[in-house]
């Protein structure tokens, strides 16, 4: 398995599909499951969401209490706790309710797993996006990943909005070797500030949000051309400009598409398998 950054930087390489959480149609999301389903389905990439328990070990889990810091235990695993009140292995001892969580939906065989185990069964099989929940838990989850050898599989991403925190982005990645992805919203009046803020960080991708569709097309040479890929979320909750998977999903050519023709070229769904059916009846030309 070829690097990350080298796999991304690929001018062959078709569009990647990113399984959110992992392939949870099959399996609880941020499960080992979840992670061994999108494998198997043959998709590139894994996002996954890391969190702390109370005795530092990493895990997977999304949710953030709206009340009170910390993880959220309750969709996924029905209790009203914060997970890190727990030790990791008193959480490794709950199980998951299947799929997305949630009241209609009944418990699993799966528990929540360490950020170690995904990254032993990732090891060779999957590229991981791993989606840090807490700004401080950036370095340390970057030295697991570099002590495990899996610098060349994983990204760590966050949000770019000045030239200090892309000087850090980019000095966490010089000095432990995991690739940084920046999180940067591109509008039309402030798009070349915006980019040139990007290119300080020497990034291969960038997950991008933008104020029309317009502002990535018309643009997109520039990208290309400083050899930075453009990933999109078309999940519902943060799709921008309702180029979401709901959509897609009755009219795929609308939204992923014109996504693709507007210079995208990794993609982030929560429904992988009909981006996959999509992309294997299209043929999409670079430029």
């Amino acid at each position: 398995m070829i690097q990350y950054r080298e796999y991304i930087g690929l001018s062959s390489r078709p569009v990647a599909i990113v399984a959110h959480r992992g392939f949870w149609h099959t399996a609880p999301e941020n499960s080992l499951a979840a992670i061994s389903g999108a494998i198997c389905a043959g998709y590139e990439i894994a996002e996954i969401d890391i969190q702390s328990s109370k005795d530092g070990i990493l895990f997977l889990l999304h949710d953030r209490d709206v009340d009170a810091p910390g993880a959220s235990l309750r969709r996924m695993t029905g209790l009203s706790d914060l997970a890190n009140n727990f030790t990791f292995s008193q959480l490794n001892e709950l199980k998951l309710k299947n799929f997305d969580g949630g009241e209609g939906n009944s418990f699993s065989d799966q528990s929540i797993p360490s950020l170690e185990s995904v990254l032993k069964l990732a090891d060779e099989k999957i590229y991981l996006d791993l989606d840090v929940k807490s700004l401080e838990l950036l370095g340390k989850t970057s030295k697991l990943v570099a002590k495990m050898g899996m610098q060349g599989q994983a990204a760590i991403k966050t949000q770019v909005q000045t030239y200090e925190q892309a000087e850090n982005l980019k000095e966490l990645e010089s000095k432990i070797g995991v690739m940084v992805m920046p999180m940067m919203y591109f509008s039309a009046d402030d798009f070349m500030e915006k980019f040139d803020l990007l290119q300080s960080v020497s990034p291969a991708m960038v997950e991008a949000e933008f104020d029309d569709l317009s502002t990535l097309s018309s643009n997109q040479n520039y990208f290309k051309n400083a050899g930075i890929s453009i990933w999109v979320n078309t999940l519902d909750p943060v799709a921008c400009c309702e180029f979401n998977d709901s959509s897609a999903l009755i009219d795929p050519d609308s939204i992923w598409g014109e996504l693709i023709r507007a210079g995208v070229s990794i993609i982030q769904t929560d429904e992988p398998e009909a981006l996959k059916k999509f992309l294997s009846s299209h043929v999409f030309t670079d430029g």
